[in-house]
């Protein structure tokens, strides 16, 4: 489905940079990673935003990587706001100091997402593949000083999911107004590292339990998101609200995506704002044209009511899982391929380890 009878998209992830000095063990970052050499000039972003406007896009994720890494972060942040774009930055919270928060606030940031992989300096440590618990702390006291919407976000797994009521007790501590509890979701990193990470339904049906609780108590203090455990739930989620229905990610050199993690599909020959419009990528290309509507879908989704709904569950994690990204989300329960997903969280689970492979950090 190309051409006007798409609906124009109204968000943007930004990917300034796959440079970061972290080293999550979930990341969803490509495991081949972006040169810093081969990233946009700060005009070509400013380009980016004003088509994204002209678009139909009102708010954007300035996102990575670690995008306080980019030095011209708050020229971009400028020229987002330039164009009526709202700004949110999605950060580690590395390298956030006065000094840095300041000219990003005076160019017209909007909001800050800070993100948390547990409340024990060691384990988050582990995790994280650094040391930076500490200076999160001081991050989330700089945004709230600066009077900004703060926001955490935490990727729930194996070896935090039974450390939520702290991590939700962190974020109240901190002044977060929102806290996104987010399931894994198993692509480049987080694929690799699959087998530490994923909790079987015992320690997910617990977790469920507290959240819910948390909601209750929480009800007019801090929003709570909890982003589902597809692999546990076997329902296939609306990957991004629908294939290029919604939202578009341009990654750090350019390259414009459905989703984040659709560059690992082969074939789909994402297009590049550096030889095409967004108007052009949105509305005629073919890589956004590819999985949107119902055309392309085999049974069971091509008949199942639930298609306008889930739209087939995730391309990228149905090739993930089964080397073929126009199959039936394995995650769904009514996919012929569900056993690879269900014998994976029934599988019996050795306790956790500080066993993971760290992704590497971008080159120069």
């Amino acid at each position: 489905m190309t051409g006007p009878s798409c609906e124009p998209p109204w968000a943007l992830l930004a990917e300034l940079t796959h440079g970061c000095p972290l080293r999550c063990v979930y990341c969803s970052n490509p495991v081949e990673l972006v040169r810093r050499s081969a990233e946009l000039t700060t005009d070509e972003w400013a380009g980016v935003f004003r088509q994204a406007a002209r678009l139909g896009v009102v708010q954007t994720h300035l996102s990575g990587g670690e995008p306080l890494l980019r030095r011209d972060l708050d020229v971009i942040v400028a020229a987002a706001d330039g164009a009526g774009i709202h700004t949110q930055l999605v950060t580690s919270g590395s390298g956030l100091h006065a000094k840095r928060l300041a000219p990003l606030v005076g160019a017209g940031l909007r909001s800050v997402q800070l993100s948390v992989q547990h409340t024990d300096p060691a384990a988050a440590a582990r995790i994280a593949g650094a040391r930076a618990l500490t200076a999160k702390e001081r991050a989330a006291r700089l945004v709230r000083e600066a009077e900004l919407p703060l926001g955490v976000n935490v990727v729930l797994h194996r070896a935090n999911l039974d450390a939520l009521d702290d991590l939700v007790e962190l974020a109240l501590a901190w002044g977060a107004e929102r806290i996104e509890l987010a399931n894994t979701q198993f692509y480049g990193w987080a694929l690799r590292n699959r087998e530490a990470l994923l909790p079987g339904r015992e320690q997910i049906a617990d977790a469920r339990v507290r959240v819910e609780r948390w909601r209750e108590r929480l009800a007019g203090r801090m929003e709570l998101v909890w982003v589902v455990p597809d692999h546990v739930d076997s329902i296939a989620k609306p990957c991004m609200g629908g294939w290029g229905a919604v939202s578009l990610t341009v990654a750090p050199d350019g390259t414009v995506l459905p989703c984040p993690a659709a560059a690992t599909l082969p074939g789909l020959d994402p297009p590049s704002v550096r030889e095409h419009s967004l108007e052009w990528i949105w509305y005629e290309s073919p890589a956004f044209g590819r999985y949107r509507g119902h055309a392309w879908m085999r049974e069971p989704c091509r008949s199942c009511e639930l298609r306008t709904r889930d739209f087939g569950g995730c391309r990228c994690q149905a090739y993930a899982l089964t080397g073929d990204a126009t199959r039936t989300d394995p995650v769904c329960s009514r996919s012929p391929d569900h056993a690879l997903v269900r014998d994976l969280v029934d599988r019996p689970r050795e306790p956790v380890r500080a066993s993971y492979v760290h992704r590497a950090r971008a080159r120069h």
